[in-house]
């Protein structure tokens, strides 16, 4: 288990050094100024060299990466002229309200994604079936942002009954800061009316991130059961007098959870890519939208750094499955 530790944290440094490269390099061969962005539009030309003196623009491309390494060694990911702060202050701004949308966005996936797929599963070939996949392919075919714009128009503009975006209805004071995530921090104050505000602002865009990987988790869920049902321990299960409903729930379903697990780890890096656009969409206060504007304004140092978080995150969670596996099927072994 330690091995495995050692191994995973090894592969991160490498995956977060390959990628910053790959970013650094992206960014700087875009046809844009970054220290034009930091200097603005009246900045005297002496003000826009200094500028590019104290970020090290004026150095050669390959200095500069190995600057931009030794400001990440020191945990620095530079200033972002958008905002004129810190990336790194604005990433613990702007996170939490990403992993409160994401983490929620991953739950209904697991939730709706398993239902369906034992439904399915049960009903095999039947018209329920038939329901499940077409619903599964729906969510995997239409985009993310497409279908934010559909669920505004129809749940905000013509129903009414959710909000267009944001997090809280305007005009109401967030919670007292302690986690960052709208829905706990309300919990912690004993404030039930912005735990609803923050739930009801918190559905749609959820919903709407969480739909691609629900038919995902589903088709999984329903293959991998499928052929579960089909090994002998089903039928001696089966055979002992146990029913249908319980030889799946206590025999089956744990022995297919393996693959579905796996899938989930995945998931967590599309929602978190996914939620770039959902939270545009929905105007959504997380990184995602930072990113965006930054991309807009040609800002570097917040995608570079925007990009790093959800590496990190995304090789960090899979880490975390692959330590279920021993949990989840008691032949998986790590020496």
């Amino acid at each position: 288990m330690l091995h495995l530790i050692g191994r995973r944290l090894l592969f991160l440094v490498a995956v977060l050094l390959g990628i910053s490269l790959l970013t650094f390099i992206f960014a700087h061969v875009m046809p844009t100024d970054p220290a034009r962005l930091l200097a603005g539009p009246h900045a005297t030309p002496a003000q826009y060299q200094a500028i590019r003196h104290h970020y090290g623009l004026d150095q050669p491309v390959l200095k500069q990466y190995l600057l931009y390494l030794e400001g990440l060694a020191h945990g620095d990911l530079g200033s972002s002229g958008l905002s004129q702060r810190a990336v790194t202050d604005d990433l613990i701004a702007y996170l939490p309200a990403t992993i409160e949308l994401s983490f929620t966005a991953l739950l209904i996936a697991i939730l709706v994604g398993l239902a369906l797929g034992i439904v399915a599963a049960f009903r095999r070939n039947s018209w329920v079936d038939s329901l499940v996949s077409v619903l599964a392919l729906s969510g995997l075919a239409m985009p993310a942002f497409w279908l934010g714009l559909l669920a505004q128009l129809l749940f905000y503009y013509i129903l009414n009954w959710f909000p267009s975006g944001g997090r809280l209805t305007l005009g109401m004071l967030p919670p007292p800061h302690h986690t960052g995530l709208f829905t706990i921090d309300s919990i912690l104050a004993g404030r039930l009316d912005l735990l609803g505000n923050a739930l009801w602002h918190l559905t749609l865009p959820s919903v709407v991130l969480a739909s691609g990987s629900i038919g995902v988790i589903a088709r999984m869920v329903r293959g991998s059961l499928i052929e579960a049902m089909g090994q002998d321990y089903v039928r001696t299960a089966r055979a002992k007098g146990l029913s249908r409903f319980q030889v799946v729930m206590r025999h089956a379903l744990r022995n297919s959870l393996l693959p579905t697990i796996t899938v989930v780890g995945l998931q967590c890096g599309y929602l978190l890519s996914g939620a770039i656009l959902v939270e545009t969409v929905f105007t959504w206060p997380g990184i995602g939208l930072y990113a965006t504007q930054s991309i807009l304004a040609a800002d570097y140092p917040p995608i570079v750094g925007v990009t790093l978080t959800i590496a990190l995150i995304y090789v960090l969670v899979n880490t975390v499955v692959d330590l279920t596996y021993s949990a989840t099927d008691p032949r998986v072994r790590y020496s």
